[in-house]
């Protein structure tokens, strides 16, 4: 499955909208992808989406769609 994972890189500072970035992953559970993220990275996760359907198609079209690999 294709999760949509909304974070900021600074764990330290506020969260800001502003400063929010996304990434995609494909993990098996959202369990799974909280796990690959907190292994793998430094970032501070605020919100994890699983796609499917209508809202995996409507990423897809996005320029910024592209599935992050540990």
């Amino acid at each position: 499955m294709i999760y949509k994972v909304l974070y900021q890189k600074n764990t330290i500072q506020n969260p800001r909208r502003e400063t929010t970035q996304t990434l995609y992953l494909n993990a098996t559970s959202l369990v799974d992808a909280r796990e690959k993220i907190e292994k793998n990275t430094p970032y501070n996760v605020e919100f994890i989406q699983e796609l499917t359907g209508n809202s995996l198609d409507y990423e897809k079209k996005s320029e910024a769609f592209k599935i992050t690999e540990f």
